[in-house]
């Protein structure tokens, strides 16, 4: 894209995870002034400009650390949980992903930031699109976990902050991020076909976007100084979609190990995850 705006100072929060980390870096590499937002300092590999800031709530006093700064770059959450314990998991989402997000950016545009980027996920679109089909930014929103739904909710309380403030506001909505430092359902995948575990998912022929790294702190970073990116909401993707199949297969080479994939017709894992109660980690 053409007509790239300059930048003062980037605040990144949730700077010490995985996304976080990896834009104060790229930011830095690239000549930008940032400053990292942690809940605690003891964290190494940050930026010289730290500020800690606690917990992340409808509390949270942002004022030390948004002096000074023209973009706010949201990435702290509270992270998707696959065996969640909170008696009412959704009022735990809604106090960070909603509360605290709305509250950072009220201050925000209070200290006279320009751009709020807001981290969101593909989860506000839903679990899954017809055959053949994607998701788009114009579709309607249909999240169906709590995870998803604080985001919405969240993306819905900027559109309003903005609307009133004039401080732009830019919602990312990245699919499954793979890279280096990887954890969660990736990762499990990738040990499984490192170890040569067989696998039955040779028969998994659905699509699925997923996004690197790299090319989302990249997409992040055009959003940052792009002008036609303001109070845009965007999906982001490497522009590959995969199977599961196809997947295993790419790591198995990388690996450089053998692939052992069980043509299991999916119809009968998902029976199978129904009977053992894990039909939610089937579909995942």
């Amino acid at each position: 894209m053409s007509g790239i705006s300059h930048i003062n100072k980037l605040l990144v929060t949730g700077s010490n995870g995985w996304v976080g980390r990896a834009a104060c870096a790229s930011i830095e590499n690239r000549g930008w002034s940032v400053r990292a937002a942690v809940r605690s300092t003891s964290v190494a590999d940050l930026p010289d400009d730290v500020v800690q800031v606690g917990s992340v709530n409808n509390q949270t006093h942002w004022a030390p650390a948004l002096s000074g700064i023209h973009t706010v770059l949201h990435c702290a959450a509270r992270v998707h949980v696959m065996t969640d314990t909170a008696q009412d998991p959704l009022s735990e989402f809604r106090k960070v992903n909603v509360d605290g997000t709305l509250n950072l950016a009220r201050q925000a545009s209070a200290a006279g930031v320009k751009r709020y980027i807001f981290m969101s996920s593909v989860k506000v679109n839903g679990e899954s699109t017809r055959s053949g089909h994607s998701f788009t930014e114009a579709d309607t929103a249909n999240p169906q976990d709590p995870y998803a739904i604080s985001k919405f909710e969240a993306e819905q309380g900027l559109r309003q902050i903005a609307a009133v403030t004039g401080m732009e506001v830019v919602i990312i909505r990245p699919p499954l991020v793979y890279g280096p430092g990887v954890k969660a359902n990736f990762a499990a995948l990738m040990h499984a076909v490192q170890r040569g575990w067989p696998l039955p998912l040779g028969a998994a022929h659905n699509q699925r976007s997923l996004v690197a790294l790299d090319n989302l702190v990249d997409f992040i970073l055009t959003c940052a100084t792009h002008p036609s990116a303001a109070n845009q909401t965007f999906l982001v993707s490497d522009g590959q979609d995969l199977s599961t199949t196809e997947l295993v297969r790419g790591m198995a080479r990388a690996a450089n190990v053998p692939t052992r994939l069980l043509p299991i017709p999916v119809w009968a894992l998902q029976t199978a995850g129904q009977w053992l109660g894990q039909g939610a980690a089937v579909q995942r």
